[in-house]
């Protein structure tokens, strides 16, 4: 076989993947989703978001400073005032012991191995202030892994007790390990919607009954 491989169009698959799905319901879910780590990570003022996509999490936030990173141009989705940057978060510049929290979800599962993701933690350990939290969201392939693949762009299986192993390995302190918190996706039997979502997040005891995805944090202890 010879030729270029081709590389993975994922403006069509997030088209397809989320075919039928209004994006006014994605954001206004987000923003419950946003709240809530909010409030509970300590009501950070400087927040950074390494994998920005449609910055529905970031402006969602009442922060008083917001950075959006991504491999596209996020300007046309980021709130007014967030500081954007176009490029790889393993290569770009960002200011040393800057960050209150580090935000992630359902990113670490398109990296291709593990030496990726304690790469990306050292760079993270590197930005965030002494006391800082990382707050990892994603895909517990413990409770999804029948449903994991269907992701086209899916490749590091991960659980909640293997991210933990990766953050401590990195350095961090772990504060709170959630293994269910949320269901897989957007097309769950779990609605869409913020209402739901708002009363959902409020009851932590129904968690484990739709919750596929993890949310871990972490704190660096400088």
């Amino acid at each position: 076989m010879s030729g270029d491989i081709a590389t993975l169009n994922l403006e069509r698959v997030y088209e397809f993947r989320f075919a039928g799905i209004a994006p006014e319901k994605r954001i206004a879910v987000w923003q419950e989703i946003g709240r809530h780590v909010f409030r509970a990570a300590g009501r950070p003022e400087v927040v950074l978001d390494p994998a920005a996509g449609r910055c529905e999490f970031l402006n969602a936030l009442p922060a008083k400073e917001k950075w959006a990173v991504d491999l596209q141009d996020v300007r046309e989705h980021a709130a007014p005032g967030t500081k954007t940057v176009v490029g790889d978060i393993y290569d770009t510049k960002l200011p040393d012991k800057h960050f209150d929290l580090v935000w992630m979800s359902n990113f670490l599962e398109h990296l291709p191995n593990g030496d990726a993701v304690q790469g990306l933690f050292k760079v993270l350990r590197r930005v965030l202030k002494p006391g800082g939290r990382v707050v990892v969201m994603g895909p517990n392939f413990k409770y999804c892994m029948s449903e994991y693949y269907d992701c086209s762009d899916h490749l590091l299986p991960l659980t909640h007790m293997s991210l933990a192993e990766h953050l401590y390995a990195a350095g961090f302190a772990i504060e709170s390990n959630v293994p269910r918190f949320i269901p897989f996706s957007f097309r769950s039997r779990f609605p869409a919607h913020p209402l739901l979502t708002r009363a959902y997040l409020s009851m932590p005891w129904a968690w484990p009954l739709f919750g596929k995805q993890f949310l871990v944090t972490a704190r660096n202890p400088g």
